[in-house]
């Protein structure tokens, strides 16, 4: 990895040793057995847990350890280090789920749901993507009416990350008129009459991810499950989807460079012609623009983050980043493939996972398109 150093102090280098020691123990040993099962074992949630790794981030009242920009980020790199983004983004879906809680939600349900989820006794998830919606967030139909002490819910969400296996659902919904003004959060507890989650779906990649779809029929939510003010989901939404995209940025680079990284080894090891392909001069540049391409893009995501982290508005520069990210990444996992050849087609070799765990990355937390229509607004367009 190139020394960024100056993003990276003592505490941040003390926490990744401790996360990818972690990983080395508990994670990578296991992670072809979870990418054929499609889930995630409960206990790891437990393990990350009680080894402070889900708490990062997390005010320490309720078990975390504080926030820290790179602290996370550097966590979140050691676990995607594992080379499974299935991994990553189930044990993860504590980052998009809860921040509306611990942000928004009241004293009585951050005190009774963030200390359970933050030491890994409980998973908690986002829900927002419906059938037939898709990034059209402004327009979703999931309908929450009030009757006395509960909001009354119908309708049905779709490609949940840990959908199946959460206890805890971050829920939009739409409890006044069409548009954005009309969406709440609700905090939706699986067990809730009315509640109902579907089997895993079957995806390109994320395997290790357990993903779902979510129905409410009739389904009664007490009033006090409201995250923030009635009809001011949207402005939370849109916030969280800020670290998200950032998020998602971070994955794509490290999944940029563990294809790199294996490209460099295998073209030193195999042979062809005569030669390594470490001789060939076409493949030493296709190598070099793989190396430069991930460079740039992890330096501008990192200048992103610590911006965030002063508190600035980036809200062009992070879709800017999450942009630029997936699509290095798109073309430096096809490049690894192909740098592999025949191999690279085979389950059995990394790049291979990481080609079809890529493809998302450019889909979810907002796709390309829309990212490209949020920075043409920013540019006033």
């Amino acid at each position: 990895m190139p020394d960024y150093q100056r993003y990276f102090g003592e505490t941040q280098n003390i926490v990744r040793e401790s996360v990818r020691k972690f990983v080395a123990q508990e994670i990578t040993p296991h992670v072809n057995d979870w990418e054929a099962a499609g889930e995630l074992p409960r206990s790891l949630y437990e393990k990350a847990g009680a080894a402070g790794i889900l708490g990062i981030g997390y005010p320490e009242q309720y078990g975390g350890s504080g926030f820290d920009m790179f602290t996370k980020i550097a966590a979140s790199e050691e676990i995607m280090a594992a080379g499974s983004g299935g991994v990553a983004a189930s044990l993860g879906s504590i980052d998009i789920g809860l921040p509306p809680v611990v942000n928004w939600g009241s004293d009585a349900l951050k005190a009774r749901i963030c200390p359970d989820v933050i030491a890994g006794n409980k998973i908690q998830c986002l829900a927002i993507t419906e059938p037939g919606g898709g990034s059209d967030v402004a327009n979703l139909r999931t309908r929450a009416v009030r009757e006395g002490d509960h909001y009354v819910v119908n309708g049905a969400k779709t490609f949940i990350t840990s959908g199946v296996n959460a206890d805890y659902y971050t829920v939009a919904v739409r409890t006044g008129e069409p548009g954005y003004g009309g969406i709440s959060l609700l905090l939706v507890e699986k067990g809730t009459p009315g509640f109902g989650v579907g089997k895993k779906l079957k995806k390109m990649g994320w395997w290790a991810s357990d993903t779902a779809e979510l129905f409410f029929e009739d389904c009664r939510v007490p009033v006090e499950n409201l995250i923030g003010q009635e009809n001011a989901g949207f402005y939370v939404i849109m916030t969280n989807f800020q670290m998200e995209r950032l998020n998602l940025a971070v994955m794509a680079n490290c999944t940029s460079r563990l294809a790199l990284e294996a490209c460099l080894q295998y073209v030193k090891e195999r042979e062809a012609f005569g030669k390594t392909l470490s001789k060939f001069q076409t493949l030493r540049h296709k190598l070099a623009d793989m190396a430069t391409q991930t460079e740039a893009s992890t330096e501008f995501t990192y200048r992103v983050a610590a911006r965030i982290g002063a508190g600035e508005n980036v809200v062009k520069e992070v879709s800017m980043a999450k942009n630029f990210a997936t699509r290095v990444s798109d073309q430096v996992t096809y490049d690894a493939v192909q740098i592999f050849g025949g191999m690279g087609y085979m389950q059995e070799t990394l790049v291979e996972r990481l080609y079809r765990d890529n493809r998302i990355l450019a889909i979810g937390g907002g796709t390309y398109e829309i990212m490209n229509e949020v920075i043409a607004k920013q540019l006033g367009l």
